[in-house]
């Protein structure tokens, strides 16, 4: 039922609009005036996201559907183009912006489609979030008691259409500061005291990478030092601990802590450590109604069974989650995300809509 012209128009609008995250007034505003054609007026909540309420006539609770406004850089100066085929790319010298372009496209055409066709629907409450790309930031800082929804559908993931992430991982920044004491490195070397060295004895000591299956820990930023001739007096590392176990991440992180004072105290050094939790771990159960109602509609519209991944990204999803909404994110038409080769496919973006669609009208199962 979905209108292709007008769908992959809203999707080329859009993507043309510079929207490089703390940067969406622009496409905030299309987005307000598109759903405002729409009859379904919007508002911003308090850390800027667009926020909109449709009531329906099907009985239940209210569905929230959500896709971010942001792109990541380089995102200024967009330009798409249409290739024989079907195939959406940038000119080569940006994103495209399909992350999350594509979700917001495939959301509005539902929408313009239950409008044009007077279809019933559930109640839905939409969630369009800013700064998605820096860890989520526009979501954590929502106004969570304004929604009744218990169950999401987030539009943020690449994959064949009717596949769908049910888990995601807690994240960890961290922050140490090594702090020794600064000294001539030729005149009087003993007199100081490397903080260099401190944080190469802890790194050394710690395990990165993949240290378990579901877990990751990198180092990917080191600052410190003012001349070749100087024993450093200050390094600054900066690292992330990713896991699917929100335990696991903390216990990796008292880890950090504990060598990087062991190892600053053993040169005469000092080490202070600043973990920031960014996103918090979440798995959905198949079973659970979001997944089960997702699977039905995958069906209904000819997809076959759904695909269940975990990913090892954060997203909206992580903060609707630890607020008590159950959310699952979906493949949304996006490809070879985060750089400049990446693209959608006209069709993709209609199967988008159409599974959009098929679980904003589609009643409770028998």
């Amino acid at each position: 039922m979905i209108d292709s012209q007008r769908l992959v128009g809203t999707f080329l609008e859009l993507t043309a609009i510079d929207a490089e995250s703390g940067e969406e007034a622009e496409i905030r505003d299309a987005v307000l005036a598109r759903l405002a054609e729409l009859g379904v007026p919007g508002s911003l909540d308090r850390a800027g996201n667009i926020v909109a309420n449709s009531p329906g006539s099907i009985p239940g609770e209210p569905i929230l559907f959500s896709s971010h406004l942001d792109t990541v850089r380089p995102g200024k100066g967009k330009r798409a183009v249409v290739l024989p085929g079907g195939k959406i790319t940038s000119d080569g010298t940006t994103v495209l912006g399909a992350d999350d372009a594509a979700g917001l496209a495939a959301i509005l055409e539902a929408l313009a489609v239950i409008r044009e066709r007077k279809l019933p629907h559930r109640d839905l409450e939409l969630m369009f979030p800013v700064m998605e790309e820096i860890y989520g930031k526009g979501s954590r800082n929502a106004d969570f008691g304004a929604f009744r929804a218990k169950t999401a559908y987030v539009l943020d993931l690449t994959g064949r259409i009717g596949t769908a992430a049910l888990a995601a991982p807690t994240i960890l920044s961290l922050e140490i500061e090594v702090r020794g004491r600064a000294a001539h490195a030729g005149f009087a070397p003993e007199t100081g005291v490397n903080a260099l060295k401190a944080a190469s004895i802890a790194l050394a000591e710690l395990e990165t990478g993949r240290v378990a299956e579901d877990t990751t820990v990198n180092f990917g930023i080191i600052r410190g030092g003012t001349g070749v001739n100087i024993v450093p007096a200050e390094v600054t590392v900066r690292g992330e601990i990713r896991s699917m176990r929100h335990e696991e991440a903390l216990r990796r992180a008292e880890k950090v802590k504990e060598v990087f004072l062991r190892s600053a105290g053993s040169v005469g050094a000092a080490a202070s450590i600043t973990v920031s939790e960014e996103v918090h771990a979440y798995r959905i159960d198949p079973a659970e109604e979001v997944a089960e109602r997702f699977a039905r509609a995958c069906r209904e519209n000819g997809l076959g069974s759904p695909e269940y991944v975990d990913t090892f990204g954060g997203s909206d999803n992580n903060n609707f989650c630890l607020h008590g909404i159950r959310g699952i994110v979906l493949a949304s038409a996006m490809n070879d995300v985060h750089t400049t080769a990446e693209y959608t496919e006209i069709s993709e973006l209609e199967h988008c809509a159409e599974l959009v669609l098929k679980l904003m009208v589609m009643g409770d199962a028998d």
